[in-house]
């Protein structure tokens, strides 16, 4: 009988493990809990999070169990409220998942997803921290001069630079997996077109969610105005009601650079001193400027035209962030350039500061 029932009891452990074969365990603990508290188990759909699962905090400790879904997308494991809000990051892949969560010093391990990315962290934190100690140093210390505050923003951007590359390194490393699928979605309007459309060509179809498809929208329109393409021509008003096409000015100069701007945007205004200066260099050698104007108030766009002394054609539809224009340029961060040759091919993009002199110099000898 005896032998009867341990059998029996063999059977229903090896069903209860075929049962749970795929599945992830997620062990986590939290100090700052307090027993009866809750942890939720979230991802979202664009903005919105959505609740799949909770737990309760027992002596510091939580449980999750499951299995992995089609959502590609890491969840959030999130505690707490206003006053004291934990989230961290958990890919949920088959096997036993350690979480521990601490506020802003939350980590997942134990598979290779969350091992990928808790290593991808730790070194990405270490450029934050840099980046955070220049910037507080530059805000903080008064008694800087101007050429200290030029070398601190100088070292901000080359750690700002190198962040990036690594980023995209580790995208590029993990981009058949979850992990490069996620920095890919997080990352990818960040990355030069070119590069960013490579890495979505090589994306599983498995991960080609609802999530990806700004980005791939945004791609698919970029890729069509890179360098070597022709331009796209487009129809807008100039600031006195009047209708033109950007095939107006391009068919009449060598070259033309198409400036996206606005009043609104501080960057474009800090950059428009060395656009004035270029135009003024160049304009009598076939050099010529369209402003595409992300503006949503004509008095004020208006009013920053005289206010910055630009005086170069200007068109816009009022739109904003909607401006048909930056649309069709894949433009999602101003100040943006797209410079063009007399035939309307497109020779060199997003020239910023002493870059756009520098390159006309080249094409104007």
């Amino acid at each position: 009988m005896k032998k009867v029932l341990l059998f029996a009891a063999a059977g229903v452990m090896a069903l209860a493990a075929c049962q749970e074969k795929g599945g992830y365990t997620i062990n986590g603990t939290i100090a700052s809990a307090k027993d009866g508290d809750y942890v939720y188990m979230r991802y979202y759909e664009g903005k919105e999070a959505v609740t799949v699962d909770s737990a309760i905090v027992k002596n510091g400790k939580f449980e999750f169990k499951g299995m992995p879904d089609s959502i590609y997308a890491p969840k959030f494991i999130t505690y707490g409220d206003d006053m004291q809000y934990i989230n961290a990051l958990v890919f949920t892949e088959e096997g036993n998942i350690t979480l521990q969560m601490a506020e802003g010093n939350s980590k997942a391990s134990g598979t290779a997803a969350n091992d990928a990315f808790a290593a991808f962290s730790e070194k990405y934190a270490d450029y934050e921290n840099q980046m955070t100690a220049i910037a507080t140093t530059y805000r903080t210390d008064s008694t800087l001069t101007d050429v200290q505050k030029d070398s601190l923003v100088e070292a901000y951007d080359k750690i700002m630079d190198d962040c990036m590359d690594y980023i995209y390194s580790q995208t590029e490393v993990n981009i058949e997996n979850a992990v490069g699928a996620y920095l890919l979605q997080s990352n990818g309007f960040s990355f030069d077109v070119e590069q960013a459309n490579a890495l979505m060509q090589k994306l599983p179809q498995k991960f080609m969610s609802s999530s990806m498809a700004g980005l791939k929208e945004y791609l698919d329109n970029a890729m069509k105005t890179v360098v070597g393409n022709k331009y796209i021509d487009f129809t807008m008003n100039t600031p006195e009601g009047e209708t033109v096409k950007l095939s107006d000015f391009v068919t009449k100069n060598k070259y033309t650079l198409i400036d996206f701007w606005a009043s609104w945007c501080g960057p474009c205004r800090q950059e428009m001193p060395n656009v004035v200066e270029a135009y003024k260099q160049f304009k009598n050698k076939g050099f010529g400027i369209v402003g595409v104007s992300l503006d949503k108030d004509a008095e004020q766009w208006k009013k920053a035209i005289k206010d910055l002394n630009i005086t170069w054609p200007q068109m816009s539809d009022l739109k904003a962030w909607q401006c048909e224009g930056a649309k069709l340029y894949g433009v999602r961060a101003i100040p943006a350039t797209v410079l063009v040759d007399q035939e309307g091919t497109i020779v060199a993009r997003n020239l910023r500061g002493d870059e756009i002199a520098s390159k006309l110099s080249e094409l104007l000898k």
